[in-house]
């Protein structure tokens, strides 16, 4: 395959093998993710990509960049992530030789198309999103967001705590300063010897400490200005806390919390090797250094929309960039865009567990046309749900006086009136927690958050409140996706 632009690139053949013994049409499933690979990347719009090679003339003709893209999506989908492993299936694997025919691509040149195209994949990504609109697959029923705790290139051995880092700088200052005085020594020395010859080169183990040294000053640096956002973020939780006790009338519970450190604690720590990843608990209960993938799934057949990894460890501020990466991601697609003339757009419930809920979270996912349904707190397993207590006016009732608490028929709209302005009254006076519990428990909002149906399909976990996302490729027929999500192996 050739771009019109006169490009030549080796060829790409991969239905030779429908001539041989073993075709991968006759050993695979007819509906193999391997095949509706093969017929829509060609359809895909890869310009940016065909650009870079338009106009390089040395070398041998380069790989098809449609194979490329072809192989590349489908290893990912199936797991496999190494170029080398990926090499290794283009000469063993049958699903993989249906993509590349006779071509034997070296892991080098895997590993550097992923390189050069990794914008260009941020494309693709749309593309792909439209034609699953356009297969009936994005439903935007629910959207469901999650995140999960991915583990970084870094070892826990490799990290230092403040404590340790400020005892370390000492030592090596000191240490730092008696090389330079034994340099000194020596230089002295050399120049009595050597004359006008140099003597003065500084020695590697001063340069190694000194390089040591600005390594752990960088990494305090960065604890420091770690606690002083975190010093700020927690002024500004204890604020929405007092706000919410103040509007609901109560008191605070326990004892005054202790005053709010700026500076790192003794036993905060940073790695050196990744000092962009923080130490997370994961899901066996470990500590690694780790990233926090984020994902946005539609509901109907569980097509992501939008994701990002961020060295967050919770994931409370997540909800506000992740409901503006949805919502770009759709209108770049043109995904439930805007009316023409008014400019709204149709609501999209969005469900999310209790680690995302505040009120500015609520707030952000309902300026970018979300109907957000959060869970306001994590329920215990095995524990019945309380249902919230609902906002009407029936307190306000019961003090009317006997005629009106049992009015005529003919008084039935002024009862109804007044029932719907206490209403009004009672739903303003609630706290956000309040009225999100309230959403939650009415009969739509259960049915947006625990339909039972859509809960296996899109992967919310209605004993946890949270969302799980399933590997790709999807489970094959007649799998337990609850057995697969528990890691409990099928009979």
């Amino acid at each position: 395959m050739n771009t019109p632009g006169g490009k030549a690139y080796r060829p790409w053949t991969p239905n030779l093998y429908a001539q041989q013994a073993h075709t991968p049409a006759a050993k695979l499933p007819e509906d193999d993710l391997v095949f509706f690979l093969l017929d829509v990347v060609p359809r895909l719009d890869l310009a940016p990509i065909h650009a870079v090679y338009q106009d390089e003339t040395r070398g041998a003709p380069p790989f098809d960049p449609a194979m490329m893209v072809c192989l590349l999506l489908y290893a990912y989908c199936v797991g496999v992530f190494s170029s080398r492993k990926i090499a290794q299936a283009c000469e063993r694997n049958l699903a993989f030789l249906a993509i590349v025919g006779t071509e034997r691509p070296d892991f080098r040149t895997i590993s550097l198309f992923r390189k050069n195209h990794l914008d260009a994949f941020a494309d693709v990504f749309v593309q792909v999103l439209r034609l699953a609109q356009a297969a009936g697959l994005i439903r935007l029923g629910t959207i469901a967001v999650d995140g999960t705790k991915v583990q970084g290139n870094a070892s826990r051995h490799k990290a230092m705590s403040y404590g340790y880092m400020t005892k370390e700088v000492g030592r090596l200052r000191a240490e730092i300063d008696a090389l330079l005085k034994q340099a000194e020594d020596v230089d002295t020395q050399d120049d009595a010897a050597l004359g006008t010859r140099r003597g003065d080169e500084l020695p590697a183990e001063l340069r190694r400490r000194e390089e040591r040294l600005a390594t752990i000053e960088a990494a305090m640096r960065r604890l420091e200005t770690a606690a002083k956002a975190e010093a700020e973020a927690e002024r500004q939780r204890r604020a929405e806390a007092e706000a919410e006790r103040q509007a609901a009338g109560t008191k605070r519970r326990g004892r005054e919390p202790g005053p709010i450190q700026e500076t790192p604690a003794e036993k905060a720590q940073t790695n050196f090797t990744e000092p962009e990843l923080s130490i997370m608990k994961t899901a066996n209960k470990g500590w690694e250094y780790c990233g926090n993938a984020q994902a946005s799934v539609d509901g109907g057949f569980q097509i992501i929309l939008a994701c990002d990894v961020t060295a967050e460890c919770n994931d409370k501020q997540q909800a506000a960039p992740m409901a503006a990466a949805t919502r770009a991601e759709l209108d770049a697609a043109g995904i439930a865009p805007a009316a023409e003339g008014t400019g709204s757009r149709p609501l999209i419930p969005a469900a999310l567990d209790s680690g995302y809920y505040s009120e500015a979270a609520v707030a952000a996912l309902e300026n970018e046309g979300f109907d957000p349904y959060i869970a306001t707190e994590r329920q215990r397993h095995h524990v019945a749900s309380v249902a919230a207590p609902a906002l009407t006016a029936a307190p306000v009732l019961a003090t009317e006086p006997a005629s009106v608490a049992a009015p005529a028929l003919t008084a039935a709209p002024v009862l109804a009136a007044k029932t719907a302005s206490a209403a009004k009254t009672a739903s303003s006076s609630a706290t956000a927690k309040q009225r999100m519990r309230a959403k939650l428990d009415t009969e739509s909002g259960r049915k947006v958050y625990f339909a039972a149906e859509d809960d296996r399909r899109a992967g919310l976990w209605p004993d946890q409140g949270g969302a799980w996302i399933s590997p790709v490729p999807a489970p094959r027929s007649g799998a337990d996706p609850w057995r697969m999500a528990s890691g409990v192996p099928d009979a």
